[in-house]
């Protein structure tokens, strides 16, 4: 990463503009990180790093093309000895700190992560997540930066073993090996940009971490190392200082301007990828190019510790909050301050001095390093997580029991008493705890029962053997009804079948999703439920939808009317099938004030004065059970089961010992068991009242 070159022929010696582009990549990251609502697209310094690592990998591999095993060896411990001591350094100290400093309810994934992190596969952990719509509130780990490191390393271990064959085969043919190697790495840029405008289009969350649609980034870098150098005339000319500052413009357009809602990286990051290429490729060096400036001190002091920097910033910015909470502005300053000290002191006595020990000791060499190294996160992590597991066993126990002996006061029950004996006090352990809560979801998830985007497999699950059919359908705010509905179908001898999606809504408007195909699916999925239901002959529809996209053409603010449109068309047509459909009323959104109810409570001294809401704060849009009012029709009924988590208009975080969302929407399932009297009450009353309707029209 800091083998670089020089400051007016591309090649040869250390190039202070480069060192400068580290500085500006690096600015952008921390201060988008920082102050994400004010550099908006600051996540774009990582592209910025990209292309650099690409240009300085080729430019030294280009030189000397490894051509024995050796020499990859070499090439490889090079990169141990320049990345990992420091990336050690901190995945250890934030290991340990998260294990003194966080609640029990963040170890797990924070530990998970970082050991990920330690085999350089952080990206594709977060692949994992980042298709996992229940995951979206997850507080953000404090190692989930080093993803674009495992991008860079799963290059480093590529690229050399890329250059090498497109050599060998050049030289085997006789052809010109600068011109192959060019043409096969133009080749590579040309499949992973087109890939990476697909997947972007398909699945931006997961293209966003995928090495596949980074992987032109850092080619387009090797790119400019190999094409023919700009003369020194031209470098000190002034149409090179003038595509200088066109790059350094791009960058900064694409971070001041680009939002997390631009598609990216996708074609998106072409602006800050190819200015950051012309910058390093023109060399510009005359008085009114950028390398004067990128030249300066402050510049070039963030330009060689820009290493540390990365790695320190984020998991201060994560780790800070558990000991002052909300990150205020002298909390901003600290941790800016801490960072530039920790990355000095990191630069110093790590990647200098302990690199030297590494390149000269007999004991401590580099791959016994990245042995022990690997390691340490690895025990360290797993045992730490191995502690987690073995408290939520415990911890599991001491709910089974809670809910075997359902006591007056627990979950829901707690609701009827009016007593001081069922009353929140604080300092109690709670039955559910905060860690618990968290994975504490409907069997529908662990059976595999739900339709993830783009919603082309449609698997349907069933619960119970009685003589009722009960079809349950909708998006996951039906399916955290599942637990009640289980214990309903036991003592109403009912058989349920879900037709569960996630995210989607079945309706005639389609929604608008962050890829064309996904809203595509989304809307043949209600298609499909409505033949379904059909088919089957139900005795009985329950569904639920929480309206978490917004219709095409509209946002959030204005989708509530087309989206009760669209509902009251698509009911009229489920309706008249003939089988009685019950709505149940959406249930309140904790997510309006705060991000993951299990996590606040964790953080908590008093959960229900920190992380509760009122009903007017935790009011969501509910277009569907509107649609139903609206429409009177005889066969649709609504349950409203707000009385149940709002009580007097106020909305707790705990009710009756029990944690009552695992994130900050779905009900957690053991406050949805606990619910399952109420609820066979109140669907019971409904279809009651569709059958006396039914009585007097047919009279």
């Amino acid at each position: 990463m800091q083998e670089v070159v020089n400051k007016t022929s591309p090649v040869s010696k250390f190039r202070l503009d480069i060192q400068g582009l580290r500085a500006i990549a690096v600015g952008l990251v921390v201060i988008y990180h920082l102050f994400p609502t004010r550099v908006t697209g600051g996540f774009i310094g990582v592209d910025v790093f990209f292309v650099i690592s690409g240009f300085l990998i080729t430019s030294h591999l280009i030189k000397s093309p490894p051509r024995k095993p050796k020499e990859f060896g070499k090439f490889w411990i090079r990169r141990i000895n320049r990345l990992l001591p420091a990336a050690f350094t901190v995945l250890i100290t934030t290991v340990v700190a998260i294990r003194v400093l966080a609640p029990e309810a963040f170890w797990r994934d924070n530990v998970l992560q970082a050991i990920a992190a330690a085999f350089y596969g952080e990206n594709w952990m977060l692949i994992a997540t980042s298709v996992d719509y229940l995951a979206e509130d997850n507080a953000p780990t404090a190692v989930q930066h080093f993803w674009s490191l495992s991008v860079e390393e799963q290059f480093y271990f590529c690229w050399p073993l890329i250059i090498a064959g497109l050599w060998w085969f050049a030289v085997r043919n006789r052809w010109s090996a600068k011109s192959t190697v060019l043409a096969g790495i133009s080749i590579l840029a040309t499949i992973s940009l087109a890939y990476s405008v697909y997947a972007t289009s398909v699945e931006p969350g997961a293209a966003y971490f995928s090495t596949f649609t980074r992987a032109w980034e850092l080619a387009l870098g090797g790119i400019v190392a190999l094409l023919p150098r700009p003369s020194q005339k031209f470098s000190e000319s002034v149409g090179a200082s003038l595509l200088g500052w066109a790059g350094i413009a791009a960058m900064l357009v694409a971070g001041l301007t680009y939002t997390g809602e631009t598609p990216f990286p996708s074609f998106y990051a072409g602006l800050p990828v190819v200015g950051t290429a012309l910058v390093i490729w023109v060399a510009a060096t005359s008085k009114i190019s950028p390398t004067p400036i990128l030249s300066t001190k402050p510049f070039q002091f963030l330009g060689d510790h820009s290493y540390s920097i990365y790695l320190w910033h984020w998991p201060l910015i994560v780790l800070v909050p558990f000991v002052s909470g909300t990150l205020g502005m002298l909390d901003i300053c600290l941790i800016a301050i801490a960072t530039v000290l920790l990355s000095m002191a990191t630069k110093k006595f790590i990647e200098d001095d302990f690199r030297k020990v590494l390149s000269k000791s007999a004991v401590v060499t580099p791959m016994r390093f990245l042995a022990a190294g690997t390691a340490v996160v690895a025990i360290l992590g797993s045992s730490i997580a191995w502690d987690v597991h073995a408290r939520e066993d415990r911890s599991l126990a001491v709910l089974t029991a809670a809910v075997a002996d359902a006591g007056p006061c627990f979950g829901a029950a707690a609701l009827k008493s009016h007593n001081d004996a069922c009353a929140y006090d604080p300092t109690e352990t709670l039955a559910l705890t905060p860690a618990l809560a968290k994975d504490d979801k409907s069997d529908a998830y662990k059976d595999g029962c739900w339709s993830g985007e783009p919603f082309e497999n449609k698997p349907t699950c069933t619960y119970g053997s009685g003589k009722t059919k009960v079809a349950l359908a909708g998006n996951s705010h039906a399916g955290h009804w599942l637990p009640a509905l289980q214990q309903i179908a036991e003592a109403k001898d009912w058989t349920i079948t879900t037709y569960l999606v996630s995210r989607c809504n079945p309706t005639d408007v389609k929604l608008q999703f962050d890829a064309q195909i996904k809203s595509d699916g989304c809307y043949e999925y209600g298609r499909w439920l409505q033949e379904q239901t059909a088919k089957q002959d139900f005795d009985l529809i329950i569904t639920s939808e929480r309206q978490s996209v917004p219709v095409v053409g509209s946002t959030f603010e204005t989708t509530a009317k087309p989206a009760e449109a669209g509902y009251a068309s698509y009911l009229e047509k489920w309706a008249a099938q003939g089988t009685p459909i019950v709505i149940i009323r959406d249930t309140p959104y904790p997510g309006n004030t705060v991000s993951n109810v299990p996590d606040c409570v964790a953080l908590a001294k008093d959960a229900n004065a920190e992380c509760s809401g009122t009903l007017a704060e935790w009011e969501w849009m509910d277009p569907l059970a509107d649609a139903a009012y609206a429409l009177d029709n005889p066969q649709v009924r609504v349950v409203d089961p707000t009385k149940y988590f709002c009580p007097d208009g106020k909305c707790p975080a705990v009710i009756g010992e029990t944690v009552v969302y695992f994130d900050a929407s779905h009900i957690s399932a053991t406050y949805s068991k606990s619910l399952a009297g109420l609820l066979a009450r109140d669907i019971t009353e409904a279809t009651s009242s569709m059958n006396a309707v039914s009585n007097r029209r047919s009279s």
